[in-house]
């Protein structure tokens, strides 16, 4: 028999999201539509992936909530906030990532969910503007703001526990400010002295979902909760953080085929990825200042995976290059294209090309689903900062970079990492290996 210290998922689960836009209605949609039997939640690990317990003969393939006491989809209730007023309703009609045949039938549920003024500077995405925004005197009255709509939701709806996730746009790009971002006590001073340089809309987000005892998830590339600062906030109220930028599309691929490469110890020369994507988040990336938030998180998977170091004569020159073109006529279903110059025996060249055409948003909702699910298991479990073992879900893993620690992108051990943790917070023993 084993023990776990979890406490029991009690009562109901708020799920309040930055954005309600594409990503956010159509997890919203399909969570509605799950718990009422007509339609499943494919993508999921958390509904579908089993995970071997024990070993000889006491092995066991058990899926996540046999292991560990996880949320229902029943206990689940959505809040959000948006910079346009549009209900989810409207959201998930007007991003037209789902048929109207499959948005009807919890249109009731989805028009119940009006998404609260956001906490808005539109110079952190100017290809915004949306008027439903709260009129605040600074960046610490903005977080105040944040905080009140948190209390005011859980008590309105009788929950037990709440997540934030960021599912809103990319803001430009925070480089991090050791004199700003590497203490609470600088980062407190900052939003009070209004510093809308250093303190961007998400970390008031952040912060205040922290200080409200909710675990906090970053699902764009943002710098939000990759600083020292936060670090510090989640350990003094005791609640994780995730992130950073959802692994959809083209990076999943990456993370996954990289692996080929590097255990087959063939070399590689170069690897060009571009995207094409018409949605929200395809016109704000078409800004500069925005798409570096982005390219950044996605130029840093394959470094931690081939590494020069570790096979100087495979990987020591090669040219990685990321790009990302805003084409309306795709809307949500975006494209990546990989060309992959590799070379094997002898140095003769080879080359792979992959074509991904897939929907933004249907791989990202399950995503969603299982870091609000995952994140609110290790609040209950007792675990704060950063959350390492959900770096499978996300781009660009969150790491403390200033002990010099790598990131682990690599998609196989990051998935031992994710098994490992429900393991353990399971009772069981974390028993697999990263090699």
């Amino acid at each position: 028999m084993t023990t776990n210290n979890v406490k029991p998922a009690e009562g109901k689960l708020g799920v309040m999201v930055v954005g309600l836009g594409a990503v956010t209605s159509t997890f919203m949609t399909g969570v509605l539509m799950a718990r009422k039997g007509l339609a499943k939640p494919v993508g999921s690990m958390t509904q579908y992936d089993k995970i071997r317990v024990g070993r000889g003969a006491d092995k066991k393939y058990l899926k996540y909530d046999e292991i560990v006491p996880i949320a229902k989809l029943d206990d689940i209730v959505f809040g959000a906030w948006d910079v346009y007023p549009a209900n989810a309703y409207e959201s998930a009609i007007n991003a037209e990532v789902l048929k109207e045949k499959d948005i009807n039938p919890v249109r009731d549920e989805l028009e119940a969910i009006k998404p609260l003024k956001a906490a808005f500077d539109h110079n952190y995405a100017k290809r915004l503007d949306g008027d439903n925004v709260k009129q605040v005197k600074d960046r610490w009255d903005m977080t105040e703001q944040i905080r009140e709509d948190i209390r005011n939701f859980k008590k309105e709806n009788g929950l037990d526990r709440v997540v934030v996730l960021w599912a809103a746009s990319t803001e430009v790009y925070v480089p991090v400010d050791e004199k700003v971002h590497g203490t609470l006590a600088a980062l407190e001073a900052a939003m009070k002295a209004d510093d809308k340089e250093h303190i961007a809309p998400s970390m008031c987000y952040a912060y205040a979902a922290l200080s409200e005892g909710a675990p906090f998830i970053m699902g764009a590339p943002n710098t939000t909760v990759d600083i020292p600062a936060m670090w510090e906030l989640s350990e003094k109220t005791g609640m994780p953080i995730a992130g950073k930028d959802f692994k959809t599309g083209q990076t999943l691929v990456k993370s996954g085929f990289a692996p080929i490469i590097g255990t087959r110890c063939l070399g590689l020369s170069g690897w060009f990825s571009t995207n094409i994507l018409g949605n929200r988040d395809g016109l704000v990336l078409d800004e500069p200042a925005n798409f570096r938030t982005k390219e950044v998180s996605k130029l840093s998977t394959l470094e931690s995976i081939l590494v020069p170091e570790e096979q100087p004569d495979l990987y020591t020159d090669y040219y990685h290059k990321v790009r990302i073109n805003y084409y309306p006529p795709r809307n949500d279903n975006k494209e990546g294209w990989d060309n992959i110059d590799i070379f094997g025996w002898m140095g003769y060249p080879m080359q792979i090309k992959i074509n991904f055409l897939c929907r933004d948003s249907i791989l990202a909702a399950p995503l969603c689903l299982d870091l609000v699910l995952l994140s609110d298991l290790a609040a209950r479990a007792g675990r704060h900062g950063i959350q390492r073992f959900l770096s499978f879900f996300l781009k660009s893993p969150m790491h403390d970079y200033t002990k010099g620690e790598v990131p682990v992108n690599h998609l196989f051990q990051q998935y031992v990492m994710l098994k490992n943790a429900i393991r353990e917070m399971g009772g069981y023993e974390a028993d697999e290996e990263i090699d």
